[in-house]
């Protein structure tokens, strides 16, 4: 006869093997698209519908993931922002500007990631679960960084920049531009990859046009040194990707983990930012706060492929008058 003890460890196990079987093979391939709505552009303009994609961590055998990428351009959203991490593969390149074929037909702006720069590698995967995930992260892509360019996890990353932006999509790393949309004058001022220090918001740091319709920012790694410069030069709207929406999230909790020095309460989705505030909840911003948007993002590393609570999205988020 079976001990209770024995039946229990037995479900538990049972359990555990199930949660790691769902969050391994069915989540990360349940893809969803977020909608949203953002009261942020002047009385009486029209609205301007945004797709933002981020983290899509390619390899080219994902092909349930690239269809489902590509449908996105029957959306035909009036812009699309892209924050970085597309690539997890060296022969990426081609299958990810297939995958966006539609959306480069469309109006977009796009900054790098760190793995659009370098082929991810082999890391344990409960480094997601402790405190040392990120400063080792780190220190693994501050080393890569300064390898030359024939080292073997360095990506043709000039490649996928020119095949953005020759199909019309504007380059933000560390640039500053203007586009019209639907009539709108939108300002952009972006910068590469904060987590591996590759922004120089210094040289693009200049106060919001206040004859522009919109200000936005857009950044891979939503570190708060660069949300508070954006913001404090009169940013209104800034887009990030990089966290996975903490990858792992624990319902009732949420993230553990942002993999940057952003609060978890802002890990994923809509939020206020103003300039120094650090973990303050968005419901205490001031009333000229900025509007924040982190994508969770469509991918991960290869190497740590799980999701839990934490679906890939994609978000269609529409701009509206301000109430």
């Amino acid at each position: 006869m079976t001990s209770p003890l024995l039946r229990t460890l037995g479900t538990g196990a049972a359990l555990a093997g199930g949660a790691a079987a769902y969050a391994t093979w069915i989540e990360p391939r349940w893809f969803a698209l977020r909608r949203v709505e953002v009261p942020c552009l002047p009385a009486g303009s029209p609205t301007v519908r945004v797709l933002h994609v981020s983290d899509l961590h390619l390899v080219p055998r994902q092909h349930r993931k690239r269809n489902w990428v590509a449908g996105l351009a029957d959306l035909a959203p009036d812009l699309v922002v892209n924050t970085g991490d597309n690539l997890a593969d060296h022969a990426a390149i081609p299958a990810a500007l297939d995958t966006f074929d539609g959306l480069l037909d469309l109006p977009g702006v796009f900054v790098m990631g760190s793995n659009d720069y370098f082929a991810p590698r082999a890391k344990n995967p409960l480094r997601y679960l402790n405190d040392s995930h990120t400063k080792d992260l780190r220190a693994d892509e501050d080393e890569e960084e300064g390898q030359d360019q024939d080292d073997p996890r360095r990506l043709p990353t000039h490649e996928l920049v020119r095949g953005f932006s020759e199909r019309g999509w504007t380059n933000l790393n560390n640039r500053r531009a203007r586009l019209e949309i639907n009539g709108l004058d939108l300002e952009f001022v972006g910068v590469d990859d904060p987590h591996i220090e590759e922004d120089d918001y210094d040289s693009v740091s200049a106060p919001a046009d206040p004859s522009a319709t919109l200000t936005i920012g857009v950044a891979h790694a939503p570190y708060q040194r660069i949300l508070d410069a954006m913001t404090r030069d009169g940013a209104q709207l800034l887009f990030a990707g990089h966290t996975h929406g903490g990858q792992l999230q624990i319902p009732g909790y949420g993230a553990l983990v942002t993999n940057c020095d952003l609060d978890t309460g802002r890990v994923a989705g809509l939020s206020r930012w103003w300039p120094g505030a650090g973990s303050t909840p968005s419901s205490h911003a001031p009333p000229d706060a900025a509007w924040l948007h982190v994508s969770a993002g469509l991918g991960g590393n290869p190497y740590t492929p799980f999701r839990f609570s934490c679906r890939p999205e994609a978000t269609l988020l529409t701009l509206v008058p301000l109430a």
